[in-house]
């Protein structure tokens, strides 16, 4: 079952966690017929969020698909979470739809992660409409809304209608082109009715700014509308069509999801104006022979293409990869070639994916957001092709980890069944990231904050039974030294027969940090014959492995290796290598060892209200604050911060500033840690040794 590729619409719904984004696919659903009841997020029994922890914590953790016809017409949404612990998700999810639906909360306006969302947007070339959400609710302000978006977001949102009342009072819309009111019983039934007075005067206001905006998108009509000549509605709307579609207009919608006020209207608008997968026109990826760009337009006779944004690790399904075929068709089973792993991939069914369901279809075609289950190399972000007709899309990458626990098993021996299930997860989680430490001999689990982590363990304890103890990871120190010493490393051992020498004189210096070890063959005249000199390096290479202080391996330094001696019968490279070890340790005692710390850049990104908390705190972590850029209405500041004081700043950050500050970190340099701290730390160290 193929639709006509321009009458698809495939939208996503994005915005900060909290605004409704689920409880609106809901309505949408129930509206259309496709579910029977009503789901509530509080009551645990919506369509799209149903997996246990989404359930308890009431919020989406995971895109939800689903699809339904409004007039006719197929939409395919895509439900994202707003929370950062799961943006990635979101991210990767944003890129199989053709344009975005930004669902911000009437009571709270423009947060954080609305502004990221829409900075996605941008970044995926997808048109966008706002529906301004919980008109109902208490404190509800559309006016204040809307200067929140004008201000915050680019390019400039327009009005195209406005509420009739606000809060309980809220019943219904007025549309600024018809200029008719639509109110809403306890149903959500809606009525056409004249505007009523008192709101006359603002929606004519409101109309004529609206038309100026509308116009600019159409140049005929521009001209039209400068000699005055009236523009009919039908005309608008058209231009209104084409501005959405170019990216220049941005339609703001108000209404109530839970009181199903003005959600028909949205989804005429959603119809009416949101492009096709058509309208989107050719997709662009590289041939990889050549590596030249070429096109694939989203017809059903150009070659099979697609890309997969979406894999669920499921412990009794298999691996379920979700993809957007990009052209050609497929049919309900077959093969198709993965290009980014060089492989063919053989399918038995083709699904449609509907909430916690996945329906057998007979087949799809460009735009159509479908499902296979148990392939067996495929992995998010891979492009799948026809073999004759070789494509790459490129894929978004998943955002950087921001927090980092040593997983320990609760029961001995299940350290293999920890990777092997994080490993499955780690295939539909993209934010997720597993290493294992040497140096620490722990197993770290990264992911974008606390509650993504805790989750991450709540599913691998459901779907695999595997339990973990988390720990805050060990902070990998380093040592180095601060001045430049001479000694001699000399070793000596007489036993029967052959016995064992080698001596040698190091000068040892520090280097600039981030230089690493550096090691000079300074002997002149045979000192030490040319066979020892590379064992001395050796030796020397395996004990700064392991520094004096307390034991963390040593960095930014240069061994010179300038005198020495050698025994013809009992010099060995074994010998050698001894004295070079016990040089480099005679060394390191006496040049001012110190312990360093590694230091992170965090870039913190927080509404103004909240930068003298968040510089406050950075300071009380020993941070250095470098300097702050402006972000829109919010401000970002730029720091230094020591590892061992930023472990947990992700629930910290977050309790700050109710949720609305995010921050990203990376590795920067080591720095010298403080005297009084240093000594602390080395005492514990040596505590755990004993």
């Amino acid at each position: 079952m193929t639709e006509a590729v321009d009458k698809l619409r495939n939208i996503v719904f994005i915005g900060h966690g909290g605004s409704g984004k689920t409880s609106l696919a809901e309505i949408m659903l129930f509206k259309t017929g496709v579910t029977n009841r009503l789901g509530r997020v509080e009551e645990g029994n919506t369509a799209m969020d149903f997996e246990p922890e989404e359930i308890k914590r009431q919020a989406s953790i995971s895109s939800g698909f689903h699809q339904f016809n409004w007039k006719k017409q197929p939409i395919s949404i895509i439900d994202t979470p707003g929370d950062q612990n799961f943006f990635t998700d979101t991210k990767m999810c944003m890129q199989g739809a053709d344009s975005a639906v930004v669902v911000i909360d009437a009571v709270d306006g423009v947060k954080v992660q609305s502004e990221q969302a829409w900075a996605l947007a941008e970044e995926f070339n997808q048109p966008r409409l706002i529906f301004v959400n919980k008109m109902d609710k208490e404190r509800a302000d559309f006016g204040k809304t809307v200067e929140d978006a004008v201000a915050c977001l680019e390019p400039k949102p327009i009005v195209v209608q406005l509420p009739i009342g606000a809060e309980a009072g809220f019943t219904g819309i007025i549309d600024l082109i018809a200029m008719k009111a639509y109110t809403y019983d306890n149903e959500g039934k809606g009525k056409i009715s004249d505007i009523p007075e008192d709101l006359k005067s603002d929606a004519e206001a409101e109309r004529d700014s609206l038309i100026e905006n509308i116009v600019e998108a159409d140049d005929k009509l521009m001209e039209r509308y400068l000699e005055g000549d009236s523009i009919s509605d039908e005309e608008l709307y058209g231009a209104l069509k084409k501005g959405v579609i170019a990216g220049t207009i941005i339609p703001i919608l108000c209404g109530s999801a839970i009181k199903d006020i003005g959600i028909d209207l949205l989804m005429d608008a959603v119809a009416a104006w949101m492009p096709s997968p058509a309208d989107k026109g050719a997709k662009i990826g590289i041939d990889p022979k050549t590596k030249e760009e070429i096109k694939r337009l989203p017809d059903p006779n150009e070659p099979f293409s697609g890309f997969v944004f979406k894999t669920i690790a499921d412990p009794f399904a298999g691996r379920l990869t979700i993809f957007r075929i990009v052209s050609g068709k497929l049919g309900s089973d077959g093969n198709f070639y993965n290009c980014s792993k060089e492989v063919r991939e053989r399918f038995n069914q083709l699904l449609l994916i509907a909430g916690k369901e996945q329906k057998p279809i007979d087949g799809a075609g460009p735009g159509a957001i479908v499902a296979v289950a148990k392939l067996k190399e495929t992995k998010t972000g891979d492009t799948l092709c026809a073999e004759d007709g070789k494509i790459i899309y490129k894929s978004a990458k998943p955002m950087p980890p921001l927090i980092s626990f040593a997983v320990e098993p609760k029961s001995q021996g299940d350290e293999d069944k920890i990777v092997s299930s994080l490993s499955k997860l780690l295939e539909e989680d993209m934010a997720l990231k597993i290493e294992r430490n040497a140096e620490t001999r722990q197993t770290l689990l990264s992911g974008m904050g606390q509650v993504h982590i805790e989750t991450t363990i709540e599913k691998m304890k459901r779907k695999f039974n595997v339990e973990v103890n988390l720990k805050t990871p060990k902070v990998p120190y380093r040592e180095t030294i601060k001045k430049k010493v001479r000694v001699q490393g000399r070793h000596k051992k007489q036993s029967g027969g052959h016995g064992q020498f080698g001596d040698c004189w190091i000068q040892m210096e520090p280097l600039e940090r981030g230089k690493g070890f550096e090691f000079v063959d300074a002997i002149v005249g045979g000192s030490i014959p040319r066979t020892y000199i590379p064992a001395v390096e050796k030796g020397i290479l395996e004990s700064c492995d392991k520094g004096v202080l307390a034991g963390f391996p040593c960095i930014d330094f240069r061994v010179t290796l300038d005198d020495g001696s050698y025994h013809s019968v009992d010099s060995s490279e074994m010998a050698f290598k001894i004295a070079g070890s016990l040089a480099f340790k005679k060394a390191a005692q006496e040049a001012g060892p110190v312990l360093l710390e590694p230091i992170m850049k965090v870039a913190v990104t927080a509404p103004d209200d909240f930068m003298g908390d968040i510089m406050g705190d950075l300071n009380s972590r020993r941070g250095r604050v470098l300097g702050m850029d402006s972000a829109g209405k919010n401000q970002t500041i730029n720091a230094h911060v020591p590892m061992s004081e930023i472990l947990t700043y992700a629930p910290d950050l977050n309790s700050m500033t109710g949720g609305r500050g995010i921050f990203t970190l990376e590795f920067s340099h080591y720095d010298e840690v403080p005297v009084q701290l240093a000594e602390k730390i080395i005492e514990e160290v040596k505590k755990s040794q004993e």
